[in-house]
C-alpha cells in the first residue's frame, strides 16, 4: 500500500465542524484514565490534549491519593477520586456509574503497573454504547488486545512498547517498519499510532506518515499530550485512522512551535499549551 503523507490539507479534512447552536457534551466528552503515586503529571497533560482538542468536557479518573494535587493543577477538569489505585473490576464499576456519558477513554497514561488481565477486563467494561478507546503506555500489554478488537481504538506505542504489545521486533528502516505496523495492525483489528522520528498510522488497511514534529520532543510527556489530543479527536466522532493522523500531525505541529519559542529545552506543558494554536486554522462554523 502507498503511505499517505499526513499534511494540513489531510488535517482540515479531518477536523469536524462545529454547529453554532451547539451545546455543552455536543463537542465530545473525554475520561483519562491513569496516574499513580509516582506519575500524577501524565493523566493531566493528556486531559490538557484533550481539552485543547475541543472537546467540552474531560475527566480524569486517578487514585484517590493523587486526586488532590491532579484537582490542584487546574479548575477546568473534573476530577473523579478511584478508591484503588489499580483497575479492579469494583474500581471501574464505579467510574462508569460516575462518568455514563463519555464518547472516549484515554487508558494508561501514568497508570504503572497493572495486572495486564485487569487492563483488558477494565476495558471491556469501558467499550461499547459508541465509545471509543485510547489505549497507552502502561495499558499496552498483548492481554489487552483480544478486549478491543473490533473496537473503535488506537493504540500509541513507541517502538519498546510496540513490540511489548505485539512480540514483533521492528526494523531500522521505514519501509520495514512500516509493513510490520500495517501487518499487526490488521491482525489485531485497531489502528496503530506508532511514535517516532517518523510517526506511523496505520488501520491494516491504510498508512500514514508523519514527520512533523521536533527533535526537542524527546522531553517526557509529549507522548502523554498526543494521547489527549487523539482521544479529544476521536470524542468528536473521527475515525480512528483519520482520527490518529491528525493528532500527530496537531501534536507535531504544537511541539515545533514549542521549540521555536524555547529551543530544545521545551517542556510537555509547552507543547500542550500550543495545541490549540496548532488546531484553530482549522476551526469551521455552520
Amino acid at each position: 500500500m502507498t503511505p499517505i503523507t499526513i499534511d494540513a490539507d489531510f488535517v482540515s479534512k479531518v477536523i469536524p465542524v462545529r454547529r453554532k447552536d451547539a451545546h455543552k457534551r455536543d463537542n465530545g466528552t473525554v475520561c483519562v484514565v491513569g496516574g499513580s503515586r509516582l506519575y500524577h503529571g501524565a493523566p493531566f497533560l493528556c486531559a490538557m490534549g484533550a481539552m485543547r482538542s475541543g472537546v467540552d468536557l474531560v475527566f480524569i479518573a486517578v487514585p484517590a491519593s493523587i486526586a488532590t494535587a491532579v484537582r490542584s493543577l487546574s479548575p477546568d477538569f473534573i476530577v473523579v477520586p478511584l478508591p484503588d489505585s489499580k483497575l479492579t473490576r469494583g474500581n471501574v464499576n464505579k467510574l462508569m456509574a460516575w462518568v455514563p456519558r463519555v464518547d472516549t477513554f484515554a487508558v494508561g497514561p501514568g497508570l504503572g503497573f497493572q495486572k495486564p488481565e485487569s487492563v483488558a477486563q477494565a476495558l471491556n467494561q469501558m467499550k461499547g454504547e459508541g465509545r471509543s478507546l485510547v489505549v497507552d503506555a502502561d495499558a499496552l500489554r498483548p492481554q489487552v488486545l483480544p478486549s478491543i478488537r473490533k473496537t473503535p481504538a488506537v493504540v500509541t506505542p513507541h517502538a519498546k512498547e510496540f513490540e511489548r504489545l505485539f512480540g514483533q521486533r521492528l526494523p531500522d528502516d521505514l519501509d520495514g517498519r512500516v509493513g510490520v505496523v500495517s501487518a499487526e495492525a490488521k491482525k489485531a483489528g485497531v489502528t496503530v499510532l506508532l511514535k517516532g522520528p517518523t510517526d506511523i498510522v496505520s488501520d491494516g488497511d491504510r498508512v500514514g506518515l508523519n514527520e512533523t514534529h521536533s527533535p526537542a520532543m524527546t522531553v517526557g510527556g509529549t507522548g502523554d499530550v498526543l494521547t489527549g489530543v487523539t482521544a479529544g479527536l476521536l470524542a468528536k466522532k473521527v475515525p480512528t485512522f483519520e482520527a490518529a493522523c491528525a493528532a500527530v500531525y496537531i501534536n507535531g505541529s504544537a511541539g515545533a512551535e514549542a521549540a521555536k519559542q524555547f529551543g530544545m529545552h521545551i517542556t510537555a506543558s509547552d507543547v500542550a499549551n500550543n495545541i490549540a494554536n496548532a488546531v484553530k486554522r482549522y476551526d469551521r462554523l455552520e
